[in-house]
């Protein structure tokens, strides 16, 4: 994926129902939706898991650690 298209997906919006209901796979606990970095955060894993096309990715293999 391009530096554009990257771009573009901060800016697409999620579904609130959607992230009310999702959880992270690592620990079952609840993520918090970080719009700035269209990321869904586990505090309790370390993680944030990306938001692509609207899409969350919740595979921990493509997880951005918070320590980063």
């Amino acid at each position: 994926m391009s530096d554009e298209g990257k771009e573009k997906t901060a800016t697409i919006s999620v579904d609130r129902g959607l992230l009310e209901s999702l959880v992270c796979p690592a620990t079952r606990g609840p993520l918090d939706y970080d719009p700035a970095k269209s990321e869904l955060v586990s505090k309790a894993a370390g993680l944030a898991f990306p938001i692509r096309d609207g899409v969350p990715i919740l595979l921990i293999d493509e997880a951005r650690r918070l320590d980063d």
